[in-house]
């Protein structure tokens, strides 16, 4: 009796019997899918559970868009197909969209059978197969917005290019599927930059398995294996041993190794991990290692503040810290707060591609109902109710808003001598911010910060990069054009003037050691 085939090996066998290596070294020959290949398809179509999404993230040159045109012909003329399905790719550029589309119909090209069925046009990047009414069409994000679609399988090439948590494109594609019974997204790609971008959060979601429909086939070079060592290469590259060129990968490799400039790039698209190609004040594995959840009752402790205060429709910030004795030394709790105007948020998350409205919701970002502008009163009424809570001690501000916040600290109720006292002048230049920052990164270095990581705040921590000058003075600066940093700002000037009280803080710093100046690593 003929053993039974399970769907993805059956799926598998088709593969090796109808598609050809459409280029490369091993051009023509009849294709062999690697282990991890079928292990891909076993986790995607043998899942007990169904399978609504698969998140498939390892380095470059894993064959991953090679995987992603096998998948898409298994859909279109394969044992997958659907009457009159509706497929898709999504890219974030025509030429990108275009590679897919490409390799899928030199696949139909090089097989007689499947020629015979599906038809490529160039015009449009569409196949079609017109015996089962199947349709594959690849999309880009620089294209118009694709709605009015109902697709059964979309294929999203390459999303860790998205940058922040959202993609008008992806959104549209995955609230497309209503009228399909099994709707299936296969997300292909090496790792976002960052946290907040959309594959990272999706990553992190599938981790917590919370959704046993999602699969998660993830390889990356563990943070404890040296980048430049050919465990990390073979950590995220699970074709190293069997099909890459691996003289040309570990090239790659020692460029990176003697060339900085190019580490950060090598480790995000080989060993796929997360990281930031500018160079950050602090790395996310810093700004991790202080991550613990800080003690939020302040009590009688002595508090400081830094205040950002924003043009009248940006971000302002306020964040209060105050030290507290533990075994291994003084550590300092954080307390952000955040307000933005109400009206035209989700406009303004769209544009600078973060989750303000999100966070609004969740509680982490006061989104003032109905303002079209920062409300000067009602951050002083915030401050006022601050200090009538807590020893406020200092709290440091930039002079070129306050002088429109002071009106209404004195309306809130503070004096003429009560500000004079509380509140310190903090220049935002090279001069001011240089030692602010001494001290900033002394305490994160050696774990002596507790900001529970609060999503606001590390947005902030993840934009800020440092600027410097002639004289090696240094100061904060937005790595991008969208880049919030307000509330990295208010944590290092609150620190600042923190320092007053607890001078040590700042006595050393790993930085003052020539072998401890890649911070970011």
């Amino acid at each position: 009796m003929a053993k039974t085939l399970s769907r993805a090996e059956r799926n598998i066998r088709w593969l090796e019997k109808h598609i050809r290596i459409p280029e490369g070294r091993f051009f023509g020959q009849p294709i062999k899918l690697a282990p991890f290949m079928k292990d891909d398809l076993r986790a995607i179509y043998d899942n007990p559970h169904g399978t609504r999404r698969a998140i498939i993230s390892r380095g470059r040159k894993n064959a991953k868009t090679t995987e992603s045109a096998m998948i898409l012909l298994l859909h279109l003329c394969g044992p997958e197909a659907k009457p009159n399905g509706q497929l898709f790719s999504a890219a974030q550029s025509r030429d990108q969209a275009a590679i897919l589309f490409e390799l899928a119909a030199k696949m139909i090209r090089m097989s007689p059978v499947l020629s015979a069925f599906a038809e490529p046009k160039d015009s449009g990047k569409r196949i079609v197969c017109r015996g089962l009414g199947t349709v594959y069409r690849a999309l880009s994000a620089d294209a118009a917005t694709a709605y009015g679609l109902s697709p059964a399988l979309t294929i999203h090439d390459e999303l860790g290019q998205v940058k922040g948590p959202r993609s008008s494109l992806y959104d549209a594609l995955e609230t497309a599927t209503a009228a399909q019974g099994e709707p299936l997204s296969i997300i292909i790609s090496t790792q976002a930059p960052t946290d907040a971008d959309l594959l990272s959060v999706l990553i992190d979601d599938a981790k917590k398995g919370r959704d046993p429909r999602t699969v998660l086939r993830f390889q990356t070079a563990p943070a404890e294996l040296d980048a430049f060592s050919v465990e990390a290469v073979r950590a995220a590259n699970p074709a190293f041993d069997l099909f890459m060129n691996q003289d040309e990968v570990l090239g790659m490799m020692e460029d990176a190794r003697n060339m900085p400039a190019r580490a950060a790039e090598f480790e995000n698209l080989v060993l796929n991990r997360r990281v930031e190609t500018s160079n950050p004040f602090v790395s996310r594995k810093v700004w991790m290692e202080n991550a613990e959840e800080p003690n939020r009752d302040f009590g009688e402790r002595p508090v400081f503040g830094g205040l950002d205060l924003s043009e009248c429709n940006d971000l302002t910030s306020l964040v209060l810290v105050a030290p507290e004795d533990v075994e291994a030394g003084t550590v300092w709790d954080v307390r952000p707060h955040f307000w933005l105007p109400g009206e035209g948020l989700a406009a303004k998350s769209r544009m600078d591609r973060v989750g303000y409205d999100v966070w609004a919701t969740d509680g982490f970002i006061e989104a003032i109902e109905g303002a079209k502008s920062i409300e000067y009163e009602l951050i002083a009424r915030h401050i006022r109710d601050v200090c009538d809570e807590m020893n406020v001690q200092r709290m440091a501000f930039d002079r070129y808003n306050f002088r429109h916040l002071r009106p209404w600290l004195l309306k809130a109720g503070f004096g003429e001598e009560e500000i004079d006292a509380k509140f310190v002048e903090f220049g935002q230049g090279f001069v001011s911010m240089s030692p602010a920052l001494r001290t900033a990164e002394s305490l994160l270095l050696n774990n002596k910060i507790r900001h529970g990581n609060h999503p606001v705040l590390t947005m902030c921590a993840g934009n800020a990069v440092v600027k410097k000058d002639d004289a090696g003075n240094r100061k904060l600066t937005k790595a991008g054009s969208r880049g919030r940093i307000d509330g990295m700002v208010s944590l290092v000037m609150a620190l600042s003037v923190a320092e007053e009280y607890v001078p040590e803080i700042a006595a050393t710093s790993p930085w003052d050691d020539p072998n401890f100046q890649l911070m970011a690593g």
